[in-house]
């Protein structure tokens, strides 16, 4: 047993130091600095290994957590994950309060001293409405914003509960809302730059989309970030549900992003 666990110990060893070349060498490359990803399949996860919805979104956050750090890890600037749609709410009630608590908890984690954010200086910012969430998970979202809130090296965008038609629907009506309450004339304010400074993601600090991943083999958008990705966002979608994704499946991701700036840069 006392040799089983030697030899385990430097199995993880060597295997985190070739994951630390790894994204020494990714990173020396052309480095997006905002991805985003639309985290599918934490159910389909759970029925195929025969396990409780619930115990399938425990999973999930488990896979955000490691992937942040592989993200930061890479100095990408802004992380934006869609983890609950204002549609979800429509869900099965006990699916729904699960969810909740595990939000609740996990942003209460999120926060503490010693965490991933607090070790690389990241903000978190709740985007959406979060109105619309219960009072205690309001209280969480209160306590880890505020507990990050002067954290500046790096964005980590949690979007719930939110979809993009309500974010772009919210950020038109204030713009009118601005152009009548100083009376300017709507033909010189009401532009797509004062649109666009009122969405929540550039509102709240973020750099344009550079990467949208969505995982679990679904192709399509589901309502997220469809004002910032509608130019120069490469979208990627991988059939790795989201619990399972992990480094090897991020880095062909970004040596097609990577390829991509190059070949731009060759040919301009």
């Amino acid at each position: 047993m006392v040799v089983r666990r030697g030899l385990q110990w430097i199995y993880n060893k060597i295997v985190a130091k070739a994951q630390q070349c790894i994204l020494a060498v990714l990173a020396a490359g052309p480095v997006p600095q905002h991805i985003a990803f639309v985290m599918d399949g934490n159910r389909r996860y759970a029925r195929s290994h025969n396990k409780k919805i619930q115990q399938g979104h425990s999973e999930g956050f488990v896979a955000l957590h490691k992937i942040l750090d592989v993200c930061l890890h890479m100095n990408i600037h802004c992380v934006s994950v869609y983890a609950f749609s204002i549609e979800n709410f429509k869900r099965p009630r006990e699916e729904v309060d699960a969810l909740m608590a595990l939000m609740e908890e996990k942003l209460l984690e999120l926060c503490s001293k010693g965490d991933l954010l607090d070790e690389y200086g990241v903000r978190l910012n709740i985007i959406g409405r979060v109105e619309l969430l219960p009072k205690n998970v309001q209280r969480a979202v209160r306590k880890a914003e505020k507990t990050t809130r002067h954290n500046n090296r790096a964005i980590l965008n949690i979007c719930v509960p939110y979809t993009s038609r309500d974010e772009m629907t919210t950020a038109v009506e204030e713009t009118v809302r601005a152009g009548l309450a100083f009376r300017i004339d709507p033909d010189t304010f009401f532009t797509k730059e004062e649109v666009d400074r009122r969405i929540m993601t550039t509102a709240r600090g973020s750099p344009p989309l550079d990467i949208l991943v969505r995982t679990s083999g679904v192709q399509r958008l589901s309502d997220y970030l469809l004002w910032q990705c509608c130019e120069n966002t490469q979208i990627q979608f991988t059939p790795t549900y989201w619990p399972n994704f992990g480094l090897f499946d991020f880095i062909p991701i970004i040596l097609d992003y990577q390829r991509k700036i190059w070949s731009r840069r060759i040919s301009g």
